[in-house]
């Protein structure tokens, strides 16, 4: 009888997640932002001396979402700082290979994600609303990169982006930042929220 194939990875926090059938109790938010903070966005094919991660990434998603909706829920802004939270297994990969791969992709990585969720108090699967308002944030944030760092002209970050209101946007500037003090901040904001939700810090 053939093994199966191994398909959990042992995390620095000791825990083993399985990718196809993953659990909340195996899901440290330690893990998540180590794993981010070393996730390169766009191939690595942007300016600077280093690479721009999916946790800077999700900073500014959090970010944006807050300009948009200034009275959102705290837990939505924990769930668009973590909208990219299962690429810390499974890793960041650009949407021409995520089409080459087709469905599957998107199945395993809406597994992680509803475990993600259930770990840190939000519902396995985000309402539509919030779930369009976290993409909208998403592509702003995508239209800032590709213009700021990745090497598109506007003209084309706006036919592939489309491009935000630039009241959203005012005073946005993509700053690289090393992968310590990207995790750091990641999981100070992570905190942050935590608290929000739970009733123990102000609003900011």
């Amino acid at each position: 009888m053939a093994k199966s194939p191994r398909a959990w990875q042992r995390m620095l926090s000791g825990r083993r997640l399985d990718l196809l059938d993953p659990t909340p109790v195996d899901v440290e938010i330690e893990d998540i932002a180590r794993g981010l903070a070393f996730q390169a966005r766009w191939n690595g094919q942007t300016l600077g001396d280093y690479a721009y991660s999916v946790a800077e990434h999700s900073l500014l998603v959090e970010d944006i979402l807050t300009r948009l909706f200034p009275d959102i829920a705290a837990k939505w802004r924990l769930a668009a700082l973590l909208h990219d939270a299962p690429e810390y297994v499974i890793g960041d990969m650009i949407s021409p290979v995520k089409s080459a791969i087709g469905p599957g992709y998107a199945v395993l990585d809406d597994r992680l994600a509803a475990a993600v969720h259930l770990r840190f108090g939000l519902p396995a699967v985000l309402p539509a609303k919030v779930k369009k308002d976290i993409k909208k944030a998403d592509r702003i944030s995508a239209w800032l990169e590709a213009t700021q760092i990745a090497g598109f002209g506007l003209d084309e970050a706006g036919k592939l982006f489309s491009r935000p209101d630039p009241q959203v946007i005012r005073g946005l500037r993509i700053e690289l930042r090393p992968p310590l003090e990207v995790r750091r901040a990641f999981t100070a904001r992570f905190e942050h929220l935590v608290a929000l939700m739970d009733g123990r810090a102000s609003a900011g």
